[in-house]
């Protein structure tokens, strides 16, 4: 029962797209899949269909031990799919969590308890390399990395692949990186074809078979609270994140 985190400390990367629509499909594939938000800004929370407003047993809850982790865990409406909410609440963790014991290892302490009910969990992370993020990637078994197709991306993943093998030294020893996921992508472009190529060259064994590709569906279906695949499953985003997700069991599962 793997646990993935999808994280860039840049934002804009499709990171929480990548992680609710990855989650939506392994869940429609048969698999139990928890989706954790672990971001403040609530997006994966607000992309299932859930209101971010008034949440009782939230992530931030579950992290400062107001919840149980059990009781954090709600039905997100689609198949296989289940998820702990977030909302700007849990922009307070990050001043708040210095202040406690084990700060590294809330949420893992607390996804310990429940992982074993779950095929997956997938945490979608903020776009910073704070502490909430730390939390994530030290409770994670794998971090995969989407990204856009842009030269300055490829100057965050360098620091972020630091990151990583910094929580892996301090934190989490067992952490490993699971993939690049390359979003928006345009093979019209040449500066994409340069993108791949110089991910190709670095992280040959890392950069998964699937792009993502740009997508106007995969906007539009956040506005509607669902999955791409929900949304438009016969749209070429829904059946990119449709491989992509058998890629990821394939490879991860």
């Amino acid at each position: 029962m793997p646990v993935i985190s999808f994280a860039n400390q840049k934002g804009g990367v499709g990171k929480t797209t990548t992680a609710v629509n990855v989650a939506a499909a392994l869940g429609a594939a048969g698999k139990k899949v928890l989706l954790v938000d672990a971001d403040p800004q609530g997006s994966t929370t607000s992309g299932v269909g859930l209101a971010k407003k008034g949440l009782a047993g939230s992530s931030y809850d579950l992290l400062i031990g107001r919840s149980t982790p059990a009781g954090s865990v709600r039905a997100a409406g689609f198949s296989g799919l289940f998820i702990i909410p977030s909302n700007l609440e849990l922009a307070a963790a990050e001043l708040e969590l210095p202040t406690l014991d084990d700060r590294e290892y809330l949420l893992k302490n607390a996804l310990d308890e429940i992982k074993g009910r779950f095929d997956y969990v997938i945490i979608d992370c903020p776009p910073s390399l704070g502490l909430l993020t730390i939390n994530a990637l030290t409770a994670s078994d794998f971090v995969i990395v989407p990204m856009q197709c842009e030269f300055y991306a490829l100057e965050g993943l360098t620091q972020l692949m630091t990151s990583v093998r910094n929580v892996k030294k301090l934190y989490n020893p067992s952490l490993t990186v699971g993939g690049i996921v390359v979003t928006m992508y345009n093979a019209q472009l040449n500066l994409t074809k340069q993108v791949v190529e110089e991910l190709r060259r670095y992280y040959p064994d890392k950069l998964f078979d699937t792009f993502i590709p740009r997508s106007v569906k995969l906007s539009e279906a956040p506005g509607y609270g669902m999955p791409v695949i929900y949304y438009d499953h016969l749209s070429p985003g829904a059946k990119a994140y449709t491989a992509l997700a058998a890629e990821i069991d394939g490879r991860l599962g």
